[in-house]
């Protein structure tokens, strides 16, 4: 009888084990999207409205930061930076970076912060707008907003988040990471790359 138990788990184990070598997605957790896109409209760094029917179809990576910070958004963006190295030949994939500080950061000082990191700003496009209009997005749309900010709030009075989000070519946020932290980064490329194989 134990021969015969060890025998139909060892085949339970070989099957699971053959069926994700063959389908690749079969062992994958079949999790629901954290949230999905909400319409927006900002101005890019070249004056230029961009709306989410811009992104459609696409996979794309999300952040907030501001140009003046000097703690965690240069590390964010150095992050960042290593992200749109590897991608920015794939046609299918954007980064957008949109300011928390609008009343600082105007489209022609993003412009220039963009220029400073030698960035292709039709592959990875930064964003001011109105501030409740970027918060409302950070917070109900891609779902990076501060978790020590007051959820009973509104919006923050200024949100400074180090979370990047991962959406798919159907607008839904899949995954956020710590944008700090390299291990995350690295796990968010190998997650871009699957992402742009699907169709």
């Amino acid at each position: 009888m134990i021969f015969y138990t060890l025998f139909f788990a060892a085949l339970v184990v070989l099957f699971y084990f053959v069926m994700s070598q063959v389908v690749p997605d079969f062992a994958k957790s079949k999790l629901p999207p954290i949230s999905t896109l909400q319409p927006f409209a900002f101005t890019s760094q070249d004056g230029k409205t961009v709306t989410e029917k811009d992104v459609a179809g696409k996979v794309f990576v999300t952040e907030y930061f501001f140009t003046t910070c000097k703690s965690i958004c240069p590390r964010m963006n150095s992050n960042m930076k290593k992200v749109y190295e590897r991608f920015k030949e794939e046609k299918d994939f954007l980064i957008l970076s949109h300011t928390c500080d609008p009343g600082t950061d105007s489209a022609a000082r993003l412009k220039f912060y963009a220029d400073s990191l030698g960035a292709d700003t039709e592959k990875w496009i930064f964003l001011t707008g109105a501030k409740d209009s970027l918060y409302r997005q950070a917070r109900y749309s891609y779902k990076i907003d501060d978790p020590n900010d007051n959820p009973k709030a509104e919006l923050p009075n200024f949100l400074h988040s180090q979370f990047f989000a991962l959406v798919d070519r159907a607008g839904n946020v899949k995954k956020i990471y710590d944008g700090i932290k390299t291990s995350e980064v690295e796990m968010m490329m190998k997650d871009i790359e699957k992402l742009l194989k699907e169709k």
